[in-house]
């Protein structure tokens, strides 16, 4: 939890522009994965053994926590790579790690490392918060429970005096916003009956996102549905009751999204940073989250709704395969050189046109995600309202541009 008293705000770190898109927007802490046995194993580019220590770096100049995601199942053959990647992690000083296997949960208490409990091991009661907290000093919740069913567990944590491993009372997480998962708790088997590549194990195939249709084997008829999407469930969106949610008893608050763009992680956690704050500054008001939620909506989601928190037993499946973002984001071309002393970038346009006016994005593993409406500009050395492909476009911005950087013009869908 943070020092300041207010919830923890953590973000999803897929790769370096996501992280550093994080930090740059006001996370608390950061989630992450490295190679493999993590949830994310394929669905993203996940970290290397190597980038621990700039990861931490990166997060210690800024008082981030950073916590290394190691909750797949795990099998023999892995348990000479936990050993390893908790070795290397404690030695990079990452701050913990989030687990759900009983090997990785007693090896890194053996080797002193902090534990987080993993929601996959599907927590939904005191006395099995009681049991983990021999174990860990953070537990995430089963996605599943009420609002009301986690504020008794965190009440009964405090009238018990329910304390980890660190002497400090246990500490509740529950996830805020992001993709949800049709099986409870994220336990599903689709995949891995369909591809042989278990979800469990951080390669699922996301069946349940697909279209479907349900036919009655006896008969031959097939069943009509409101929706083709029956599997796919809508994104968890809990800004609008993030009050109720802080006033649960939670102390972090989780962002899901390691598979997702920097400018996503950007704006989501830019986006729950303004309302956790005005929520302790007692400004949350009905103006200000539809505002919130507009910025949300601009960014990758699946449509929302407020996940089981609010006393729903089913859930609200999304109305197609993709995003419902109102605006998308397309490539226009890369950095070529920064000029530090006029602060001038100058990127080569491979792609899509830009003119004066446009809003545009600029990603890089240093960069993380930053956007700024296009003013003045050069092309080819030459005052322009307009650049095209094959132009060199040189323009003023306020941060270091690097070869590895991209631009993008943000449109409307």
């Amino acid at each position: 939890m943070t020092t300041s008293g207010r919830i923890e705000l953590m973000a999803p770190a897929g790769n370096f522009e996501s992280m550093q898109a994080a930090l740059d927007n006001g996370c608390d802490s950061i989630y992450f994965g490295v190679e493999q046995l993590n949830m994310r194993a394929r669905a993203t580019v996940n970290f290397v053994l190597e980038d621990l220590p700039e990861i931490a770096r990166r997060c210690n100049e800024k008082n981030v926590r950073t916590y290394l995601t190691l909750n797949t199942i795990i099998y023999d053959h892995d348990l000479s790579i936990v050993k390893t990647l908790l070795a290397k992690a404690k030695e990079a000083g990452i701050t913990a790690v989030i687990a759900s296997d009983q090997a990785v949960i007693m090896t890194a208490r053996t080797m002193g490392m902090e534990v987080h409990i993993s929601t996959q091991l599907n927590v939904t009661n005191i006395e099995t918060v009681k049991f983990y907290a021999m174990f860990a000093d953070t537990i995430v919740l089963s996605r599943e429970l009420s609002l009301r069913q986690v504020k008794k567990i965190t009440d009964d944590i405090e009238k018990e005096q329910i304390k980890g491993p660190s002497g400090n009372l246990v500490e509740i997480e529950i996830f805020g916003h992001g993709a949800l998962c049709m099986a409870v708790s994220g336990k599903c088997y689709l995949s891995l009956h369909s591809h042989n590549s278990s979800a469990n194990r951080g390669a699922c195939k996301q069946n349940c996102r697909k279209k479907y249709t349900v036919i009655d084997q006896e008969s031959g008829f097939e069943i009509e549905i409101d929706n083709e999407y029956m599997m796919s469930p809508k994104d968890l969106c809990t800004l609008d009751f993030l009050d109720q949610v802080i006033d649960s008893g939670i102390k972090v608050l989780k962002i899901e999204g390691r598979g997702r763009a920097a400018d996503y992680v950007a704006t989501v956690i830019k986006t729950y940073r303004e309302a956790i704050d005005s929520y302790y500054e007692g400004t949350f008001t009905k103006e200000k989250i539809n505002t919130w939620m507009e910025a949300l909506a601009t960014v990758y989601n699946r449509g929302f709704w407020s996940g089981y928190y609010l006393g729903q037993k089913l859930g609200e499946w999304s109305d197609n395969p993709g995003s419902s973002a109102t605006q998308k984001k397309v490539y226009v071309g890369k950095g070529m050189h920064y000029f530090p002393k006029s602060s001038i970038a100058e990127f080569k346009i491979e792609a899509y046109d830009i003119k004066k006016g446009d809003k545009i994005l600029i990603t890089g593993p240093s960069t993380g995600a930053q956007e700024l409406i296009l003013e003045d500009f050069l092309v080819n050395d030459i005052s322009s309202e307009k650049a095209t492909k094959g132009d060199s476009c040189t323009i003023k911005v306020p941060f270091r541009i690097r070869l590895s950087d991209k631009m993008y013009k943000i449109v409307e869908n």
